[in-house]
């Protein structure tokens, strides 16, 4: 454990940038327990991914994104996008979690999609880029529909710089909505190591 983990000058856990990234290119990512804190590995038999020809764009949102109520932004408030992910009853985003990504978000593979308001940060997502794969950490939401338009914006950018795996890790009915469908952990894997082979840039 001792080369997996770190500590900041004020005792606060964190993951080394290069043992995150290895964990995902084996397929596998940490959660904090809410109840004592501790980060655990996890590698779920079934996962989630959202096909980037396979977007589901209601009607609303559809209208949503033509009035362009927001604007979109890119790695100006990783951190704060993080934060408000954590602003939940139940949530896995601990203070070592945070600490953990804002570092690979240093490292130039963790980003963030924003949707501003104004001044206001009033919704997105973030996650980890490695090769053609993103895997989606979290995403949240503060008016109706921008954390949507946030993931309309991520698959844009995925597509367009040819990245072929948008990992979700789980399923949920929201995401389900979005798209989101479930396959085993060997198909992810088969398309993991596909995926982690290409030369892509998020930037």
């Amino acid at each position: 454990m001792n080369d997996i983990f770190r500590f900041d000058s004020d005792g606060v856990q964190y993951i080394q940038s290069e043992r995150l990234l290895e964990g995902y290119r084996r397929g596998i990512f940490p959660m904090s327990d809410e109840d004592d804190g501790e980060i655990y590995w996890f590698s779920p038999d079934t996962r989630g991914i959202i096909p980037l020809n396979g977007l589901k764009i209601s009607r609303s949102l559809r209208q949503t994104l033509k009035k362009k109520k927001f604007t979109v932004r890119i790695n100006t408030a990783f951190e704060e996008v993080m934060r408000n992910c954590a602003k939940r009853p139940s949530v896995w985003i601990s203070e070592s979690i945070i600490r953990s990504y804002v570092r690979l978000f240093e490292t130039g593979y963790a980003h963030s999609v924003e949707c501003w308001k104004d001044t206001s940060l009033v919704g997105g997502l973030y996650g980890v880029a490695i090769g053609g794969a993103f895997f989606g950490e979290s995403m949240f939401s503060r008016e109706r529909d921008a954390s949507k338009v946030a993931l309309v914006h991520l698959v844009q950018r995925l597509n367009e710089r040819n990245f072929i795996l948008l990992d979700t890790q789980y399923t949920t009915p929201h995401l389900i909505s979005l798209g989101c469908i479930e396959i085993s952990k060997r198909e992810y894997l088969q398309k993991l190591d596909e995926a982690i082979r290409l030369n892509c840039t998020f930037l």
